[in-house]
């Protein structure tokens, strides 16, 4: 039998009719009550710890350096979360919820990035938290983490030596970075003596141990300076006679923040140039090439497990998505990259454990099988450890302020974060 457009419309209207007369028999005031009061059931089971989640919603904080000398550094950082939590809500959330973000600035401060972490754990029950750049903030706002039992997801590469159950580590460790870039440079570059200078605070001086550990112990070289500046400082003018008195094979750099900017103006001004002189630095990115400026860093290297010009499919979608949303000139760096994993991750993780309560989100991420393929540094998954199998790469700084990739290991590393010889 045919039906006509009038039969159709009268069976929708029928279905309809005894649609809402099933949900009045049932007490429920409309049709739209149906899902809320669905919805409050699911809420019971998936938060038996007092996160802030509803029906509709769940609340996740960012902290970040938005002022200060890190914000150079972090706010690339806070762009891609925000890109990723835009992104994973335009495809209905996490377990039917929109992520709601609350967001409060470190201010480059360690003391006030505690002081914001107690906030959104304590006063605003965040489910997660992205954030941190440097370790020193990392490890002040680490204690916290613990004992309130929140779950935080750090983008930054790092010095290792730590796992907690309460971090999920989206960056590098020391074993991914520091250890790579070292031999690649002295395989590829036939460097044995190393100039190590850093920030003056945990990273650096940990990573420089590590190093300097790695030259002399395994690779047999030399250290034949070393120097830490506070973070901020312009001056590096006494430095530069240093290395012009040294005349290392290689200058391996962790300065971090706006002090690039002045750091690598002044080796331009002392004649210490990438077409003469080796520099390798575990700290700059894109982000940082927008200060530094490219006429100041071509010819020397970056140490990273990211770079915006990678070319593979994610990638290229992940930077058309970015810069549709920050504008055609924003830049995207290694954190940056990182950063954008984080609320990937969780969303996996809650997803496995169907709950958005921390001890169960852990349990999930520590299964080996959280995964991410569409990552835009590549095919990337969470170890037991709470850190990333990633690649290491090698790039050169162009004039243009990009990096041309130079060299990249051939599989995923294995994250070690306790590494036998280093502690």
């Amino acid at each position: 039998m045919k039906h006509t457009s009038d039969d159709k419309a009268l069976n929708l209207a029928t279905a309809d009719v005894s649609r809402r007369r099933m949900l009045q028999a049932i007490g429920a005031v409309s049709v739209a009550g149906l899902p809320a009061f669905a919805s409050a059931q699911a809420t019971a089971q998936v938060n038996t710890t007092n996160l802030a989640v509803t029906d509709t919603e769940v609340t996740v904080g960012q902290l970040h350096s938005a002022t200060g000398t890190m914000a150079i550094s972090e706010t690339g950082a806070i762009q891609a979360e925000q890109l990723a939590i835009d992104q994973i809500n335009a495809m209905g959330g996490i377990l039917g919820r929109k992520i709601k973000v609350i967001k409060e600035d470190g201010a480059s401060d360690w003391p006030t990035f505690a002081e914001k972490s107690k906030k959104l754990l304590v006063n605003d029950h965040c489910a997660a938290v992205f954030g941190c750049w440097t370790s020193a903030s990392r490890k002040a706002v680490l204690p916290i983490f613990e004992k309130e039992n929140g779950l935080l997801y750090y983008p930054t590469f790092y010095e290792g030596l730590e796992q907690s159950k309460n971090v999920v580590y989206t960056g590098q460790e020391a074993t991914q970075q520091i250890l790579y870039s070292l031999d690649w440079a002295q395989k590829e570059k036939k460097a044995k003596t190393f100039f190590l200078i850093g920030s003056d605070y945990i990273w650096p001086r940990t990573s420089m141990k590590i190093a300097r550990k790695h030259v002399e112990n395994f690779q047999k070289g030399k250290i034949v300076g070393e120097e830490y500046y506070p973070l901020g400082s312009t001056n590096f003018g006494s430095l530069m006679n240093k290395i012009k008195v040294q005349k290392p094979d290689c200058i391996f750099v962790a300065v971090v923040g706006g002090s690039n900017v002045a750091f690598y103006k002044a080796l331009k001004a002392a004649g210490i140039t990438g077409d003469k002189q080796l520099l390798l630095t575990l700290a700059v990115t894109e982000d940082e090439m927008t200060g530094v400026g490219g006429e100041n860093f071509q010819g020397f290297y970056s140490s990273m497990k990211y770079f915006q010009s990678l070319e593979n499919d994610n990638n290229k979608k992940f930077v058309a998505a970015f810069k549709a949303k920050y504008g055609k000139d924003s830049v995207i760096g290694d954190v940056t990259q990182a950063g954008y994993l984080g609320p990937w991750l969780w969303k996996a993780a809650v997803e496995k454990a169907k709950s958005f309560d921390v001890n169960k989100v852990v349990a999930a991420s520590e299964t080996g099988t959280i995964e991410l393929k569409t990552a835009p540094e590549g095919y990337v998954k969470l170890d037991q450890n709470h850190h990333l199998w990633s690649k290491s790469r090698i790039a050169m700084g162009m004039p243009d302020a990009t990096f041309k990739v130079v060299s990249e290991s051939p599989e995923l590393i294995k994250p070690n974060p306790f590494p036998k010889g280093y502690q």
